[in-house]
């Protein structure tokens, strides 16, 4: 619920005075003892509240998740398995999983997509720290468009999807191995990049430390790193500055 539907219902009676009060009194922030329920998030992010639910009991976040759920606001979990999403959705409707980026979605208001992104990726094995991305950027009200494997072992696959990958406001390259397709991008686009190593390669990778240091090291300017596999702050980068483009 955003404040013009509180303020309406108090004005049309759907909401008596009493629930109105308890309603404010909760406005900030609810505190469940284990977890502080940040509901401001939105108003001063511009984006709403995404949780990290790969370490939390199934009681935490069942109550994290009821906590937005009453309140009718949209959340997003990330790293979320499937028996979580089947346990949430005992107990409530308009949740969304997709098992490839392991995220829950729970929307009540479609957010208006403006402006585009491109992620792209190196090969087929970084898609899904790509779909984290995806669907992160599209759940905060950006417009999306993927390329992927197009890494750097066969130029021609890049090249030939150059064009469309200028089209948007700013670029995301996910690459695993040795992790230059950041690189070569950056060498090619006037956009802003925002790189993510993955932990998909040999031995010598190192579980994607190997991409972080070539990403870290790299000679092309304009591109910004994030941790290894770390699709979601990947996506909340570039749709911070893709708001900022589409507001200017």
């Amino acid at each position: 619920m955003n404040d013009r539907e509180f303020l309406e219902g108090i004005k049309n009676g759907a909401m008596s005075i009493e629930d109105g009060l308890e309603y404010m009194k909760d406005s900030n922030y609810k505190d469940l003892g284990f977890a502080k329920i940040d509901f401001d998030r939105k108003k001063r992010r511009h984006l709403p509240e995404v949780i990290f639910a790969q370490s939390k009991s199934d009681e935490h976040l069942m109550a994290i998740f009821k906590s937005f759920f009453e309140r009718k606001e949209n959340i997003l979990a990330t790293r979320a398995r499937k028996e979580q999403f089947e346990l949430l959705a005992k107990e409530m409707d308009n949740l969304i999983y997709d098992e490839l980026s392991r995220t829950i979605r729970l929307e009540f208001e479609k957010i208006e997509k403006k402006g585009n992104i491109a992620i792209c990726c190196g090969g087929t094995s970084d898609i899904p720290v790509c779909e984290e991305a995806r669907i992160t950027a599209e759940f905060f009200g950006t417009n999306v468009t993927t390329f992927y494997d197009i890494g750097v072992s066969a130029l021609k696959r890049l090249l030939s999807s150059i064009d469309e990958i200028k089209k948007a406001n700013v670029i995301i390259a996910v690459a695993g191995m040795e992790g230059a397709l950041s690189t070569v991008i950056a060498g090619l686009c006037d956009k802003p990049i925002i790189a993510v190593p993955t932990s998909v390669g040999y031995g010598a990778n190192f579980n994607g430390l190997a991409p972080l240091l070539t990403m870290i090291n790299s000679c092309s300017e304009g591109i910004n790193i994030v941790n290894i596999d770390n699709g979601y702050g990947a996506a909340y980068n570039a749709v911070q500055i893709n708001r900022l483009i589409e507001k200017y």
